[in-house]
């Protein structure tokens, strides 16, 4: 029997249709795949199956039961993981496993041999705050939370978004061992060594269903999606744009709260015009670091100057010369387009003729001309964050810091936002950048890559691969990511 059926579901959003027509059936205990660009319907899609969203038109059913007329029979056999964090930030991870528990009219006793052998990884820390947890830890206790009913369907929205490499394979065996208990599992994702792990795919586009095969057999058939061509990196961007003094200095700078060293002593230097690549585990420093870059945080000890200011004391003019696009997305949703680009340059103090100018040129390379009294909120998460760069960027700033700017993103609009990051590397533009997606990191002039709070690896993608003696950076990073010694919570 199919374990997930769906026949000619269409969903729209007033005069925008987010599914059109779709079908598909998903063998019971088979890892499926819904694969797509940004805004191709898959949320949609997954919450319809949830019973959390009513189709306009068509049905859907799980194990038999109608999503829309057996919406209780269907929740007590769905775990859902949505593609935000779906945990309280202010609970223990007991007490959000207890909650999730109650609402499905079960205990955690009960359910423990579903999810014993995920929760046991991080069952130690059951009294610490889901806020607190690293990306990894959270990805965990958000799929105890989903399991924790013993479902027989999982159905899992891009649920390793911003979470690092070594994370990610992890919680793909444990999903695999999840498999052997014939449980049904649909994912989607944007990373295609993910897409591979599924036994079969249906590729959505535009609310409509494209294709359903292998993954191999998608992949290659629409591979200016998936594997669109890579970014000529001839010669390093700050030789291009003919600068080479130092926009960033760091010297023995330590960060410690309380006895642990979040940063231990890291000591580097980056270049007017670099594209820097800075890369880590969750809980390895990065962010911590980034955070005494920015003036958001304090060293313990060492010294540090960015654009010229010392970040011990000059926090607030380093805050005025820089631009910043953080993990979360950082525009306001209830803004139009042209408002956030108003609103942004104003706190940079930039005159009004100088704002008209800039946006209507920033719009036409966009592409977002007809788009600017949209509401950012509408926006798909591609463009969301293809805008949130450029305002970030729109008062021309020494430097600019993307973390994880692009989690989430299909492969086709994450080439074309480092197309922006080298126009802006370009002109000038210091790119300081964390990214989990190891093919990034190849685009990258140079790389640092911090373990347990200290700086392992120092150079370009070349010399890397070549010191350590791996293909490519996704098997650097896991090598020296292994080493680590302290947990990554």
């Amino acid at each position: 029997m199919d374990a997930i059926i769906v026949n000619h579901v269409s969903k729209s959003y007033g005069r925008v249709k987010a599914l059109d027509d779709v079908s598909f059936a998903v063998n019971k205990g088979e890892v499926f795949g819904l694969i797509g660009p940004d805004g191709a319907g898959k949320t949609s899609m997954f919450r319809i199956l949830c019973s959390l969203l009513q189709p306009d038109t068509g049905t859907a059913s799980i194990e038999g039961f109608d999503v829309v007329k057996q919406m209780r029979d269907v929740r007590c056999r769905v775990g859902y993981m949505p593609g935000k964090f779906s945990l309280y930030q202010d609970l223990t991870i007991e007490e959000n496993l207890q909650f999730f528990a109650t609402l499905f009219g079960t205990t955690v006793d009960e359910g423990y041999d579903s999810i014993k052998a995920i929760y046991s990884q991080i069952e130690r820390f059951k009294d610490r705050k889901a806020g607190a947890l690293s990306g990894g830890m959270k990805q965990k206790l958000a799929l105890s939370c989903a399991l924790v009913h013993s479902p027989n369907v999982l159905i899992l929205d891009e649920p390793t978004t911003g979470v690092d490499p070594v994370s990610r394979k992890e919680l793909w065996e444990m999903l695999l061992m999840l498999k052997e208990r014939s449980i049904t599992i649909v994912a989607s994702t944007p990373y295609l060594d993910e897409v591979r792990c599924c036994e079969r795919v249906a590729f959505l586009d535009h609310g409509k269903v494209r294709g359903i095969d292998t993954p191999e057999v998608i992949l290659d058939r629409f591979k200016d999606i998936f594997n669109p061509p890579g970014i000529d990196k001839s010669e390093p961007s700050n030789v291009k744009s003919g600068k080479t003094e130092n926009v960033i200095e760091v010297n023995h700078l330590v960060k410690a709260f309380g006895t642990f060293h979040a940063v231990d002593d890291i000591s580097f230097s980056v270049k007017r015009g670099e594209i820097f690549g800075f890369l880590g585990a969750n809980g390895a420093g990065k962010t911590t670091a980034m955070h005494m870059l920015t003036g958001l945080n304090q060293p313990t000890s060492g010294t540090g100057t960015v654009v010229g200011y010392d970040i011990r004391t000059q926090h607030e003019e380093i805050k005025k010369h820089i631009g910043y696009m953080s993990q979360k997305f950082s525009l306001y949703e209830d803004l139009t387009v042209a408002e956030n680009i108003r609103l942004f340059a104003g706190i940079y103090d930039m005159n009004d003729e100088e704002i008209r100018h800039k946006t209507d040129e920033l719009l036409e390379r966009l592409q977002f001309a007809e788009h600017k009294n949209d509401l950012v909120g509408s926006l798909p998460l591609g463009w969301k964050q293809k805008l949130a760069f450029s305002v970030s960027i729109f008062h021309n700033p020494g430097v600019v810091f993307l973390d994880e700017p692009t989690g989430g993103v299909d492969p086709a609009t994450r080439r074309q936002f480092w197309e922006l990051i080298y126009d802006a590397a370009a002109r000038g533009i210091t790119v300081f950048v964390t990214t989990h997606y190891m093919d990034e990191a190849e685009y990258c002039d140079r790389i640092s890559i911090m373990v347990d709070g200290k700086i392992s690896a120092l150079g370009t993608p070349d010399e890397l691969k070549q010191r350590f003696n791996q293909p490519d950076m996704n098997h650097v990073f896991t090598y020296l990511a292994r080493q680590a010694t302290r947990s990554s919570d």
